[in-house]
């Protein structure tokens, strides 16, 4: 196939994308600082990558794609299709109001737990054997997870503050969405091209984000943005930069080198978030949490390196994660 031949433009794309996705933490930070909420980021950040999913699925159309229709898919492949995109915003209303209340880097190491949790899920599901090198990775993305959090604990207790246990718990479980994100992918609505079933996703996410805004009394604060230049500006770019550019890079890396390389390489987002978090918010990380950290993204490799082809789901017919 003509994609496999340009393997470095995928690794660059991949690499692209995740640093892409590293930005959300400053930028919705940023945004909280100018009185955006969390379900506010949401629906405007959502909301501008799915418009960026309908320029691309436009695009797919005129290069000969075609368009999925919803009667057309089968009952299974629908629940599948919802299933996925309820997690999908299960893990953008956790992971933003995570980093609203934990350092960025926190939120991302706990967000890499995922890798482990699909492994283990998938055995306890008789999808995939537990092997030596999965099982020892799974213990040491544990032990790596009890590290982070004692190590911000201390951090937080030197320094007077203290590490919020509901923040930790909204970061792990944006883990446990992306782990239930993954793991339908996997078997699900493989019918549906991958940028329409993501504008599905993006759609939901939005609406859910507008749901929970209206639920908690904020709703106002999502026109906020038209009465604030600078606002409007960092949203648009968290938009396109964090969201919806990234998700068309790695589709188009992911279709050249595969799968389980991708995930690999988007574990650069951790390091990449943790910087940014250093440089424009002035965060850092104690030496225990360094540690765990490395752990984590150690079990997440060894776990993506030991996939079986079994294991990898398919999307528009090339191996592909979520």
């Amino acid at each position: 196939m003509e994609a496999r031949r340009n393997p470095s433009i995928g690794t660059a794309a991949v690499v692209l994308a995740a640093v892409g996705f590293a930005t959300l933490g400053i930028l919705s930070r940023r945004t909280y600082d100018l009185g955006l909420t969390p379900m506010a980021f949401v629906a405007w950040r959502s909301g501008v990558a799915a418009l960026s999913m309908v320029v691309l699925i436009g695009f797919t159309l005129t290069r000969g794609g075609r368009l999925v229709g919803w009667r057309s898919l089968a009952p299974r492949d629908r629940v599948a299709l919802c299933v996925a995109a309820l997690a999908g915003a299960s893990l953008d209303v956790t992971m933003f109001f995570a980093y609203a209340r934990v350092p960025v880097a926190v939120v991302l190491l706990c967000f890499y737990l995922f890798p482990a949790m699909v492994a283990g899920a998938s055995a306890l599901l008789g999808w995939e054997r537990l092997d030596r090198v999965r099982g020892v990775a799974l213990l040491v993305a544990l032990g790596g997870m009890v590290a982070v959090v004692v190590g911000g604990q201390a951090a937080a207790s030197a320094d007077g503050s203290g590490l919020d246990p509901l923040g930790v718990l909204l970061a792990i479980g944006s883990a446990v969405s992306q782990t239930v994100f993954v793991l339908v992918a996997r078997r699900g609505y493989r019918e549906v091209p991958t940028e329409q079933a993501m504008g599905f996703v993006l759609v939901v996410s939005t609406s859910m984000g507008l749901l929970i805004a209206a639920l908690g009394g904020v709703l106002s604060t999502v026109w906020l943005p038209f009465s604030s230049p600078e606002l409007l500006v960092t949203l648009l770019i968290g938009g396109l930069v964090g969201a919806g550019i990234p998700s068309f890079l790695f589709l188009a890396g992911v279709r050249r080198i595969g799968g389980v390389k991708a995930g690999i390489l988007m574990l650069v987002q951790a390091p990449v978030g943790v910087a940014l978090a250093a440089v424009f918010l002035d965060e850092s990380i104690g030496p225990v949490q360094v540690v765990g950290g490395l752990a984590i993204l150690t079990a997440a490799v060894a776990i993506q390196g030991s996939a079986s082809p079994a294991s990898k789901p398919v999307i528009d017919g090339e191996t592909a994660t979520a």
